[in-house]
Protein backbone atom coordinates (compact mmCIF):
# COMPACT_ATOMS: atom_id res chain seq x y z
CA UNK A 1 0.00 0.00 0.00
CA UNK A 2 1.25 3.49 -0.80
CA UNK A 3 -0.43 6.75 0.12
CA UNK A 4 -1.92 8.32 -2.99
CA UNK A 5 -1.28 11.79 -1.59
CA UNK A 6 1.52 13.41 0.37
CA UNK A 7 -0.84 15.98 1.87
CA UNK A 8 -1.75 15.08 5.47
CA UNK A 9 -5.09 16.87 5.25
CA UNK A 10 -6.10 14.91 2.14
CA UNK A 11 -5.16 11.64 3.86
CA UNK A 12 -7.07 12.64 6.98
CA UNK A 13 -10.21 13.12 4.89
CA UNK A 14 -9.65 10.03 2.73
CA UNK A 15 -9.03 7.52 5.51
CA UNK A 16 -10.72 9.04 8.56
CA UNK A 17 -13.39 11.22 6.98
CA UNK A 18 -12.53 14.34 8.96
CA UNK A 19 -12.50 17.74 7.19
CA UNK A 20 -9.89 19.28 9.50
CA UNK A 21 -7.34 18.39 12.16
CA UNK A 22 -8.09 18.84 15.82
CA UNK A 23 -6.04 21.27 17.84
CA UNK A 24 -2.42 20.17 18.06
CA UNK A 25 -2.64 17.24 15.65
CA UNK A 26 -1.12 18.94 12.61
CA UNK A 27 1.78 20.36 14.65
CA UNK A 28 2.60 16.89 15.97
CA UNK A 29 2.34 15.26 12.54
CA UNK A 30 4.49 17.87 10.81
CA UNK A 31 7.15 17.58 13.53
CA UNK A 32 7.28 13.79 13.22
CA UNK A 33 7.57 14.05 9.44
CA UNK A 34 10.57 16.33 9.97
CA UNK A 35 12.24 13.46 11.86
CA UNK A 36 12.03 15.07 15.31
CA UNK A 37 10.85 13.30 18.47
CA UNK A 38 7.49 14.29 19.94
CA UNK A 39 5.78 13.90 23.31
CA UNK A 40 2.09 14.71 22.78
CA UNK A 41 -0.29 15.02 25.70
CA UNK A 42 -3.76 15.27 24.20
CA UNK A 43 -7.10 14.79 25.99
CA UNK A 44 -9.07 11.59 25.70
CA UNK A 45 -10.85 11.78 22.36
CA UNK A 46 -8.35 14.34 21.12
CA UNK A 47 -7.10 12.11 18.32
CA UNK A 48 -3.79 10.86 19.73
CA UNK A 49 -3.65 7.74 17.57
CA UNK A 50 -3.96 9.72 14.32
CA UNK A 51 -0.76 11.54 15.33
CA UNK A 52 1.23 8.40 14.52
CA UNK A 53 -1.16 6.50 12.26
CA UNK A 54 -1.26 9.22 9.62
CA UNK A 55 2.55 9.70 9.49
CA UNK A 56 2.80 5.93 9.03
CA UNK A 57 1.12 6.40 5.65
CA UNK A 58 3.66 9.04 4.63
CA UNK A 59 6.97 7.75 5.97
CA UNK A 60 6.79 4.42 4.13
CA UNK A 61 8.08 1.26 5.75
CA UNK A 62 6.82 0.17 9.15
CA UNK A 63 5.63 2.06 12.22
CA UNK A 64 6.08 -0.06 15.35
CA UNK A 65 3.55 0.84 18.04
CA UNK A 66 4.26 -0.21 21.63
CA UNK A 67 0.92 -0.53 23.36
CA UNK A 68 0.08 -1.78 26.87
CA UNK A 69 -3.31 -3.47 26.55
CA UNK A 70 -4.65 -6.26 24.38
CA UNK A 71 -8.08 -4.63 24.06
CA UNK A 72 -6.51 -1.36 22.91
CA UNK A 73 -4.42 -3.09 20.23
CA UNK A 74 -7.33 -5.11 18.90
CA UNK A 75 -9.61 -2.09 18.73
CA UNK A 76 -7.10 0.09 16.88
CA UNK A 77 -6.06 -2.63 14.43
CA UNK A 78 -9.71 -3.41 13.69
CA UNK A 79 -10.38 0.25 12.88
CA UNK A 80 -7.27 0.53 10.70
CA UNK A 81 -8.09 -2.57 8.66
CA UNK A 82 -11.66 -1.29 8.23
CA UNK A 83 -10.06 1.79 6.65
CA UNK A 84 -7.92 -0.44 4.40
CA UNK A 85 -4.70 0.50 6.19
CA UNK A 86 -2.51 -2.63 6.56
CA UNK A 87 -2.03 -3.23 10.29
CA UNK A 88 -1.63 -6.10 12.76
CA UNK A 89 -0.85 -6.80 16.38
CA UNK A 90 1.38 -9.30 18.17
CA UNK A 91 0.46 -10.27 21.70
CA UNK A 92 -0.30 -13.25 23.94
CA UNK A 93 -3.61 -14.04 22.20
CA UNK A 94 -1.79 -15.47 19.16
CA UNK A 95 -0.31 -18.92 18.60
CA UNK A 96 3.44 -19.28 18.05
CA UNK A 97 2.77 -19.94 14.37
CA UNK A 98 0.65 -16.78 14.03
CA UNK A 99 3.38 -14.74 15.73
CA UNK A 100 6.01 -16.12 13.34
CA UNK A 101 3.85 -15.28 10.33
CA UNK A 102 3.19 -11.72 11.47
CA UNK A 103 6.87 -11.01 12.06
CA UNK A 104 7.61 -12.43 8.63
CA UNK A 105 4.90 -10.25 7.08
CA UNK A 106 6.29 -7.19 8.88
CA UNK A 107 9.78 -7.94 7.61
CA UNK A 108 8.47 -8.09 4.05
CA UNK A 109 6.65 -4.76 4.28
CA UNK A 110 3.07 -6.01 4.43
CA UNK A 111 2.04 -3.69 7.27
CA UNK A 112 2.12 0.04 7.77
CA UNK A 113 1.56 -0.35 11.53
CA UNK A 114 2.40 -3.22 13.85
CA UNK A 115 1.22 -3.08 17.46
CA UNK A 116 3.23 -5.00 20.06
CA UNK A 117 3.23 -5.33 23.84
CA UNK A 118 6.45 -4.01 25.42
CA UNK A 119 7.38 -7.55 26.49
CA UNK A 120 7.71 -8.50 22.81
CA UNK A 121 10.83 -6.33 22.56
CA UNK A 122 12.77 -8.97 24.51
CA UNK A 123 11.40 -11.96 22.59
CA UNK A 124 13.70 -14.15 20.51
CA UNK A 125 11.49 -13.65 17.45
CA UNK A 126 11.76 -9.86 17.65
CA UNK A 127 15.50 -9.89 18.33
CA UNK A 128 16.08 -12.22 15.39
CA UNK A 129 14.14 -10.04 12.94
CA UNK A 130 14.55 -6.50 14.30
CA UNK A 131 17.53 -5.61 12.09
CA UNK A 132 15.54 -6.60 8.98
CA UNK A 133 12.36 -4.67 9.76
CA UNK A 134 11.75 -1.69 7.41
CA UNK A 135 11.23 0.52 10.46
CA UNK A 136 10.58 4.24 9.94
CA UNK A 137 8.82 5.34 13.13
CA UNK A 138 8.54 4.13 16.73
CA UNK A 139 5.37 5.06 18.64
CA UNK A 140 4.71 4.59 22.35
CA UNK A 141 1.00 4.65 23.14
CA UNK A 142 -0.24 5.44 26.67
CA UNK A 143 3.28 6.75 27.32
CA UNK A 144 2.62 7.61 30.97
CA UNK A 145 3.08 3.88 31.57
CA UNK A 146 6.81 4.38 31.00
CA UNK A 147 6.87 6.40 34.22
CA UNK A 148 4.02 5.05 36.29
CA UNK A 149 4.11 1.34 35.40
CA UNK A 150 7.64 0.83 34.16
CA UNK A 151 9.60 0.31 37.36
CA UNK A 152 7.13 -2.10 38.95
CA UNK A 153 4.24 -3.44 36.88
CA UNK A 154 5.66 -3.42 33.34
CA UNK A 155 9.48 -3.30 33.57
CA UNK A 156 9.70 -4.02 29.83
CA UNK A 157 8.82 -0.36 29.27
CA UNK A 158 12.29 0.49 30.54
CA UNK A 159 13.90 -1.41 27.63
CA UNK A 160 12.38 0.82 24.93
CA UNK A 161 15.28 3.28 24.80
CA UNK A 162 17.83 0.49 24.34
CA UNK A 163 15.65 -1.21 21.74
CA UNK A 164 15.39 2.06 19.84
CA UNK A 165 19.19 2.35 19.72
CA UNK A 166 19.44 -1.19 18.35
CA UNK A 167 16.87 -0.29 15.69
CA UNK A 168 18.99 2.60 14.44
CA UNK A 169 17.34 5.43 16.44
CA UNK A 170 14.21 6.02 14.33
CA UNK A 171 12.07 9.06 15.20
CA UNK A 172 9.91 8.43 18.27
CA UNK A 173 6.48 9.73 19.17
CA UNK A 174 5.07 9.19 22.66
CA UNK A 175 1.40 9.95 23.27
CA UNK A 176 -0.80 10.00 26.35
CA UNK A 177 -3.81 11.76 27.79
CA UNK A 178 -2.37 11.96 31.29
CA UNK A 179 1.02 13.35 32.31
CA UNK A 180 2.05 15.77 35.02
CA UNK A 181 5.24 17.79 34.41
CA UNK A 182 7.14 15.22 36.50
CA UNK A 183 5.76 12.32 34.44
CA UNK A 184 6.57 14.13 31.18
CA UNK A 185 10.16 14.65 32.31
CA UNK A 186 10.35 10.96 33.30
CA UNK A 187 8.98 9.81 29.92
CA UNK A 188 11.45 11.95 27.94
CA UNK A 189 14.36 10.71 30.02
CA UNK A 190 13.45 7.02 30.12
CA UNK A 191 12.70 6.86 26.40
CA UNK A 192 15.94 8.65 25.56
CA UNK A 193 14.06 11.27 23.52
CA UNK A 194 16.25 13.78 21.67
CA UNK A 195 15.19 17.44 22.01
CA UNK A 196 11.51 16.48 21.64
CA UNK A 197 8.64 18.77 20.89
CA UNK A 198 6.46 18.63 24.01
CA UNK A 199 2.89 19.52 23.10
CA UNK A 200 0.37 19.66 25.93
CA UNK A 201 -3.26 20.49 25.19
CA UNK A 202 -5.92 21.53 27.68
CA UNK A 203 -8.22 18.97 29.22
CA UNK A 204 -11.49 20.86 29.10
CA UNK A 205 -14.02 18.59 27.39
CA UNK A 206 -17.48 20.23 27.29
CA UNK A 207 -19.05 16.95 26.09
CA UNK A 208 -17.98 15.16 29.29
CA UNK A 209 -19.98 15.51 32.49
CA UNK A 210 -18.43 14.66 35.86
CA UNK A 211 -20.69 13.84 38.79
CA UNK A 212 -19.68 12.58 42.22
CA UNK A 213 -22.26 10.97 44.48
CA UNK A 214 -22.03 10.23 48.17
CA UNK A 215 -24.45 7.43 48.92
CA UNK A 216 -25.18 4.86 51.58
CA UNK A 217 -26.35 2.38 48.94
CA UNK A 218 -24.20 1.99 45.83
CA UNK A 219 -26.54 -0.55 44.25
CA UNK A 220 -29.50 1.79 44.37
CA UNK A 221 -27.47 4.65 42.93
CA UNK A 222 -26.08 2.48 40.10
CA UNK A 223 -29.58 1.35 39.14
CA UNK A 224 -30.81 4.96 39.27
CA UNK A 225 -28.05 6.05 36.89
CA UNK A 226 -28.57 3.10 34.53
CA UNK A 227 -32.29 3.72 34.30
CA UNK A 228 -32.00 7.50 34.17
CA UNK A 229 -29.24 7.91 31.59
CA UNK A 230 -29.43 6.55 28.06
CA UNK A 231 -26.60 4.84 26.22
CA UNK A 232 -23.87 2.34 26.98
CA UNK A 233 -21.69 2.36 30.07
CA UNK A 234 -18.77 1.00 32.02
CA UNK A 235 -18.80 0.12 35.70
CA UNK A 236 -15.38 -0.37 37.26
CA UNK A 237 -14.65 -2.53 40.29
CA UNK A 238 -11.39 -2.98 42.15
CA UNK A 239 -11.05 -6.79 41.98
CA UNK A 240 -12.09 -9.67 39.76
CA UNK A 241 -14.41 -11.01 42.48
CA UNK A 242 -16.17 -7.66 42.76
CA UNK A 243 -16.56 -7.54 38.98
CA UNK A 244 -18.25 -10.95 39.00
CA UNK A 245 -20.50 -9.98 41.93
CA UNK A 246 -21.70 -6.75 40.32
CA UNK A 247 -22.24 -8.39 36.93
CA UNK A 248 -24.31 -11.23 38.47
CA UNK A 249 -26.42 -8.83 40.51
CA UNK A 250 -27.10 -6.51 37.57
CA UNK A 251 -28.05 -9.48 35.38
CA UNK A 252 -30.52 -10.55 38.08
CA UNK A 253 -31.93 -7.01 37.94
CA UNK A 254 -32.61 -7.49 34.24
CA UNK A 255 -29.79 -5.32 32.90
CA UNK A 256 -27.87 -6.07 29.69
CA UNK A 257 -24.44 -6.58 31.26
CA UNK A 258 -21.23 -8.59 30.90
CA UNK A 259 -18.07 -8.96 32.99
CA UNK A 260 -14.50 -8.32 31.85
CA UNK A 261 -11.24 -8.99 33.68
CA UNK A 262 -7.83 -10.52 33.04
CA UNK A 263 -8.82 -13.85 34.62
CA UNK A 264 -11.27 -14.62 31.82
CA UNK A 265 -10.36 -16.64 28.73
CA UNK A 266 -9.20 -14.61 25.73
CA UNK A 267 -12.24 -15.69 23.70
CA UNK A 268 -14.63 -14.49 26.40
CA UNK A 269 -12.89 -11.12 26.63
CA UNK A 270 -12.98 -10.65 22.85
CA UNK A 271 -16.69 -11.51 22.80
CA UNK A 272 -17.47 -9.10 25.64
CA UNK A 273 -15.59 -6.25 23.99
CA UNK A 274 -17.12 -6.87 20.55
CA UNK A 275 -20.68 -7.06 21.89
CA UNK A 276 -20.22 -3.88 23.92
CA UNK A 277 -18.74 -2.00 20.94
CA UNK A 278 -21.61 -3.14 18.71
CA UNK A 279 -24.25 -2.16 21.26
CA UNK A 280 -25.48 -5.71 21.84
CA UNK A 281 -24.37 -5.42 25.47
CA UNK A 282 -25.20 -2.15 27.20
CA UNK A 283 -22.94 -2.31 30.24
CA UNK A 284 -19.55 -3.87 30.98
CA UNK A 285 -18.42 -4.37 34.57
CA UNK A 286 -14.64 -4.45 34.51
CA UNK A 287 -11.35 -4.06 36.27
CA UNK A 288 -9.08 -1.38 34.84
CA UNK A 289 -7.89 -3.97 32.29
CA UNK A 290 -10.71 -2.76 30.04
CA UNK A 291 -11.42 0.44 28.20
CA UNK A 292 -8.12 2.29 27.82
CA UNK A 293 -7.81 3.61 24.30
CA UNK A 294 -10.98 2.04 22.94
CA UNK A 295 -12.78 4.37 20.54
CA UNK A 296 -16.48 4.43 21.33
CA UNK A 297 -18.73 7.46 21.43
CA UNK A 298 -21.53 8.22 23.90
CA UNK A 299 -20.45 6.09 26.85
Amino acid sequence: MSAASSDPLELLHKYWGYPAFREGQRTVIDTILEGRDVLAVLPTGGGKSICYQLPALLTGGLTLVISPLISLMQDQVSQLTDRRIPAAFINSTLTAREVDQRWLDAEHGRYRLLYVAPEQLASEKFLARSSRLPLRLLAVDEAHCVSEWGPHFRPSYLTIAETRRKLGNPPLIAVTATATPEVRHDVVERLGMRDPLELVQGFDRPNIVWSIFQTENKRTKVIDVLRGVEGTGLLYASTRNRVEQWARWLQEEGESVAAYHAGMAIGERKKTQAEWLSGKTRLVVATNAFGMGIDKAAV
